[in-house]
């Protein structure tokens, strides 16, 4: 149950001492394994346990295998098979606490139907808490993704009133369904009240099970205090939602902050939930990966970290991030702190067991006794651990809605409309997209911004689907009819369509950001190199139009790649002044590209991309190559001469997308690229 701080309630003596320990930051139990009465009295001195902490992180929304673009089952994902290792885990240890990373409530054309077409009422419980609260999770964080639908949608789901501007007072909000178990978020502050919009914290008390130094078993009390934390950068991402209603902190300070008063309030263990990946750069408030920094903060005795959608500890990892000073991506720490990452959509779960010894008073966490490891529900013979057949069957109702709205039709294509050549030149499934965004937001400007009604009007995308995932993580829509979950296939997010007010030099600079998608390769090494870097697929921006076309010069550093970009035919003039219809995300300063703060935003539409897509779709009735999928502003520079085998990695066994692309420099290089992620290795020659 949730219990509300005692911070100004004056209530009777007998009342508060039935109480577990409450702070301002906030304060309740959790029901989970390991759990007895709450009058189990203190250890005593010398006792042993082990509490194992459970991660789930980026869910997603993936509540069941199963992928709603494809309209197939997909068991390499979902929230239905993470619930049987719980439930395995929870067999295995004695004491256990269950929580959440975050980025739980967006993700899948469920959540968008829940969010957006069909919304969920105020005594309606979404299905991904549902299912959690079916789960007995003890505690969650708040990612980023959690503001995508707006204060009052995250307010109303996660069962808060939130003193925030453009909703209700508190005190007359209606408090809605949500999870029955407490979510904690320190540096997300009001900019109305000057507090945090969730509560900072939670001290949650826990029975567990222990040894005592005479050998016998007994039930004693662990206070486990969580705090959370989310990227600082989401007031850029989500500016529409948020910009004048809340501001957020760095997350160094804002542990340091509250971690002694966690202590003081008698927190005998802390865990960090930190929905943020691993950065050793120079830290700043601001900074969207802060959990390295976050580990040197003292009185953290475990860390759950996120958003980078990766799997830490991995022994193998080559991930940069896992490869930094003070972090030990076989023992599973950072900078000495037991820190777990389970990877995204249901795909792993995290397992942090610590050993604990009491010294009569308080626990303390024995390093030498704690385990960190990130379980796969995948087997070692390459099955899958059977799913939790009670998750399926909660949500039945709203699985079935979900699959009846992305089947209703929209129009057709007459040709295979995909993603997996899009980082070599495959505008396929992306020329579409900028059609409908340049499209709609030019009879906007015409209807309503005449100031602008000169300027050219142009737009980018980028291949969201790009096989990070692994093969099956590609756009994929075959010819024929086309419905609203190809339309979710083609466009991921729930993003609404912004357009800015750039200039030439803007554009350029646009450009020499997106191709950090590409390594730097070297023509006269005869060595196999890789083309695509770490540089996420969703943030390769590309336009497709025949006014502006470009070269992308892989042989040269980041940031003077751009060559040869014209417009109509002459080379594009710095000064000169352009319209790009793009998304919210990129508008107002996702991805981090020079001059895209916000401030040349000129229409923030209240449309979503996807939507838009649609209603291009039904206007135009059919989607055809020839018009709709051929244009290529962008190719690699040719080399006179290469001794470099330059290799890429998409989908296995689809050479013959490239083909029907018109792309004819790409052979297969490697059938199976060696990930065990359903990918080939591709090889192109960069002389044709």
């Amino acid at each position: 149950m949730r219990v509300r701080p005692l911070c100004s309630a004056a209530l009777p003596l007998a009342v508060v001492l039935s109480m577990s320990l409450a702070a301002c930051g906030g304060s309740g139990d959790s029901p989970s394994s390991g759990s007895a009465t709450p009058a189990a009295s203190a250890a005593p001195a010398g006792t042993k346990a082990t509490l194992a902490v459970l991660e789930t992180t980026d869910l997603h929304t993936n509540v069941l295998s199963y992928d709603y673009f494809k309209l197939a089952a997909d068991n390499s994902l979902g929230f239905e098979r993470v619930a049987t290792l719980i439930n395995q885990a929870r067999a295995q240890f004695p004491n256990t606490l269950l929580l959440d990373n975050g980025d739980t409530i967006q993700g899948t054309a469920l959540s968008d139907y829940q969010a957006m077409v069909s919304p969920i009422t105020c005594d309606q419980t979404l299905a991904i808490y549902k299912v959690m609260n079916a789960a007995k999770y003890d505690g969650g964080g708040i990612g980023n993704h959690e503001f995508n639908y707006g204060l009052p949608y995250l307010s109303q789901v996660t069962g808060n009133t939130f003193n925030v501007d453009g909703l209700p007072d508190p005190a007359t909000q209606k408090k809605c369904a949500g999870p029955n178990f407490p979510q904690v978020l320190a540096n997300v502050i009001s900019a109305k009240t000057n507090a945090p919009l969730f509560q900072p914290y939670t001290i949650i008390t826990k029975t567990v099970t222990a040894t005592a130094p005479d050998g016998s078993t007994i039930s004693a009390p662990v206070k486990v205090g969580i705090i959370s934390f989310t990227p600082p950068t989401i007031t850029s991402w989500d500016k529409r939602w948020l910009d004048g209603k809340v501001y957020t902190v760095g997350i160094k300070e804002t542990a340091a902050k509250y971690i002694p008063e966690m202590r003081a309030k008698g927190a005998d263990l802390v865990v960090a939930i930190s929905h943020g990946g691993l950065d050793n750069s120079t830290y700043s408030p601001t900074m969207e990966n802060g959990s390295w920094w976050l580990s040197t903060v003292p009185g953290i005795d475990a860390m759950l970290i996120g958003h980078s959608h990766q799997l830490f500890p991995d022994a193998k990892s080559t991930v940069s991030q896992f490869n930094l000073p003070g972090v030990d991506k076989v023992a599973g720490t950072v900078n000495g702190v037991p820190t777990v990452m389970a990877n995204y959509w249901g795909k792993h779960l995290g397992v942090i067991k610590l050993g604990l010894t009491s010294n009569g008073t308080n626990w303390a966490v024995d390093k030498t006794q704690t385990t960190v490891e990130a379980r796969s529900i995948q087997n070692a013979d390459k099955t899958y651990v059977a799913a939790d057949p009670t998750v399926s069957a909660a949500i039945a109702t709203e699985h079935q809605a979900t699959i009846n709205y992305v089947k209703t039709p929209v129009g057709s294509t007459d040709f295979n409309m995909s993603t997996y050549f899009a980082d070599v030149g495959d505008p396929g499934a992306i020329e579409i997209v900028n059609q409908a965004q340049a499209d709609y937001v030019s009879a906007y400007i015409q209807a309503n911004l005449p100031q602008y009604a000169s300027l050219p009007v142009l737009s980018v995308s980028a291949p969201f689907k790009s096989g990070f995932g692994g093969g099956t993580d590609f756009t994929d829509v075959a010819a024929g009819p086309l419905a609203i979950n190809n339309a979710a296939d083609l466009y991921l997010y729930p993003n609404t369509v912004y357009a800015v007010k750039v200039a030439g030099s803007d554009i350029k600079n646009w450009l020499e950001t997106a191709a950090k998608r590409f390594n730097t390769i070297d023509p006269t090494q005869a060595t196999v190199q890789k083309l695509v870097s770490t540089f996420p697929g969703y943030n390769f921006d590309m336009f497709t139009t025949p006014d502006l076309t470009y070269e992308i010069d892989v042989t040269q550093p980041v940031g003077s790649r751009i060559k040869n970009l014209m417009y109509k035919g002459v080379a594009l003039d710095p000064a000169g002044q352009f319209i790009v219809a793009t998304n919210n995300y990129r508008a107002s300063g996702g991805g981090n590209f020079p001059g895209l703060d916000g401030s040349k935003t000129i229409y923030a539409s209240p449309d979503a991309n996807r939507d838009v897509l649609i209603g291009y779709i039904k206007k135009i009735g059919s989607v055809k190559r020839a018009t709709n999928g051929s244009q290529r502003s962008w190719r690699f520079t040719k080399l006179a001469t290469s001794a470099a085998t330059v290799v890429f990695p998409s989908a296995a066994g689809k050479l013959a997308a490239a083909a029907a692309a018109n792309i004819n420099n790409v052979t297969l290089y490697q059938a199976d690229d060696g990930t065990n992620k359903g990918l080939s290795l591709y090889q192109i020659d960069l002389t044709q």
